[in-house]
């Protein structure tokens, strides 16, 4: 089902939006992971990873299913198609994995932020899952590049659906 030009100039926007505020988020939670990591300063340490529970929980998460949603919504309404071309499959096993990572790596964000909130919180605890955060951060930014530049560059070559499906059509 093809959208009328108006309507898909405004899904388009709102897909590019959420994914770059996605993308934005990311870059601000390596930002302060790395901050987390490298402070000395105790009282900076636990406000970073209380903000980080935060960011991940209300901006984080759902910018990724905004995106997601967003995505499948453009590309069902577009010549493009859900399954049609390489670069739009790859786009999407991209995102649903992504996606998947990102809700496996909510509950230690949560416990980090939880435990930084706690009274007894040190400056040294949980030093892996600190740095944990940071690797993680630097990898979901370098999977949302792969996806912008399949977005941008757009590859040539059509799935075996997206074959069959043009060999139907009149």
């Amino acid at each position: 089902m093809a959208m009328s030009p108006r309507l898909r100039k405004l899904a388009l926007t709102a897909h590019v939006t959420v994914s770059v505020g996605w993308f934005g988020a990311v870059a601000v939670f390596l930002a302060l992971a790395v901050t987390g990591l490298t402070a000395q300063d105790a009282l900076t340490v636990r406000s970073v990873y209380v903000t980080l529970g935060v960011t991940g929980s209300y901006v984080i998460v759902p910018l990724c299913f905004a995106s997601l949603a967003t995505g499948v919504v453009c590309s069902l309404g577009t010549t493009w198609g859900l399954l049609r071309y390489c670069w739009v499959t790859v786009k999407l096993a991209i995102t649903v994995l992504a996606t998947g990572a990102l809700l496996l790596h909510m509950p230690p964000i949560s416990h980090i932020a939880d435990a930084a909130a706690a009274p007894d919180w040190t400056a040294g605890a949980l030093t892996g899952l600190r740095a944990q955060l940071v690797v993680q951060s630097v990898a979901a930014l370098v999977v949302l590049l792969v996806a912008t530049a399949l977005s941008t560059y757009k590859p040539q070559g059509r799935t075996r659906y997206g074959q069959r499906r043009l060999l139907r059509t009149p």
